[in-house]
């Protein structure tokens, strides 16, 4: 039987995060990142802007290898693409490359839960040369982890790996007072089970000290639309939230309206993703062979 293979691609949308909530993306404001090649993707994005340059990180994902790896867009301030190139690569996949200031460093958290860990890295040439500053121990290989400075102490908000079905629906929680920890996990975990409202999707938002995280709306399928969920008391003890239905792709997006899994504000301008399914018989039979490939690699019989 034909399986449906998901196809991300990214977006760059010169609105800001609060204005895309209040008003939804305007076409015209849409100015999407170079397409992939078939059966190839980019997801994930997450930006920061430096010397007037807008530096897009995002996965690379094909389903010939099935291996992502991270690629850093770069644009001018009038959008214009300036350069692409892949800035990590590992021998398992990556994806999720969440990138951030903080201490006067720039750092990357890139989701790699078949690493069986969860690895922080420091920019020793931004934006294209990464190095691990510390692995981060939790409770397994953290998916999505997403984290956030809050009121004077450091919080990681990601989805478990351990169990399949709770890689969508359960929102663990861990904070620190300092980025390379110790981190300490939440008494509560997982602070929310909602396959609606769990696992992180982009940037977090603060409005008046209350975090809004961005979340993957997984009911009818993998990252098929942003919920907000407002978190309303959280501490080393407590976890309170809500939630509320988020952006969703519009149908002026088609083919890419299955799907939306990545809301992430950048200053002035706001990245995502969006989803169309593929399953054709030739896209299945590469399918069907990046799973053997990759099989044969994770047992040492191809290099």
């Amino acid at each position: 039987m034909l399986r449906a293979m998901d196809i991300w691609r990214c977006a760059i949308v010169r609105q800001s995060v609060d204005a895309i909530l209040r008003d939804g993306i305007d076409p015209a404001a849409l100015v999407w990142t170079p397409d992939m090649p078939p059966l190839a993707f980019r997801a994930d994005p997450f930006g920061l802007w430096r010397d007037g340059k807008l530096h897009v990180f995002a996965e690379a994902f094909d389903y010939r290898t099935r291996i992502g790896h991270i690629d850093v867009l770069t644009y001018d301030d009038g959008l214009n693409l300036l350069d692409c190139r892949t800035v990590l690569k590992t021998p398992w996949h990556l994806s999720y490359p969440f990138v951030f200031e903080a201490d006067g460093e720039t750092w990357m958290l890139p989701e790699a839960y078949k690493s069986g860990t969860l690895t922080l890295y420091r920019a020793r040439q931004f934006p294209f040369v990464w190095e691990p500053a510390c692995d981060i121990p939790l409770d397994g290989a953290a998916i999505d982890a997403t984290p956030l400075y809050h009121a004077g102490k450091w919080w990681l908000f990601y989805a478990p790996s351990a169990d399949k079905a709770a890689r969508r629906s359960h929102l663990h929680a861990a904070w620190s007072d300092r980025l390379t920890g110790p981190w300490q996990l939440h008494p509560l975990n997982p602070v929310r089970v909602d396959l609606a409202s769990a696992r992180p999707g982009g940037v977090p938002i603060v409005r008046d000290g209350v975090i809004v995280l961005p979340v993957q709306d997984c009911r009818l399928t993998y990252g098929g639309a942003i919920r907000l969920l407002t978190i309303t008391d959280l501490s080393e003890t407590r976890f309170e939230a809500s939630d509320a239905p988020g952006p969703a792709a519009p149908s002026w997006l088609a083919p890419f309206t299955e799907g939306f899994h990545t809301l992430a504000p950048a200053g002035p301008v706001t990245l995502i993703d969006v989803k169309r399914t593929t399953n054709s018989l030739y896209g299945n039979a590469i399918r069907i062979r990046g799973i053997a490939r990759r099989t044969l690699r994770e047992t040492g019989l191809l290099p």
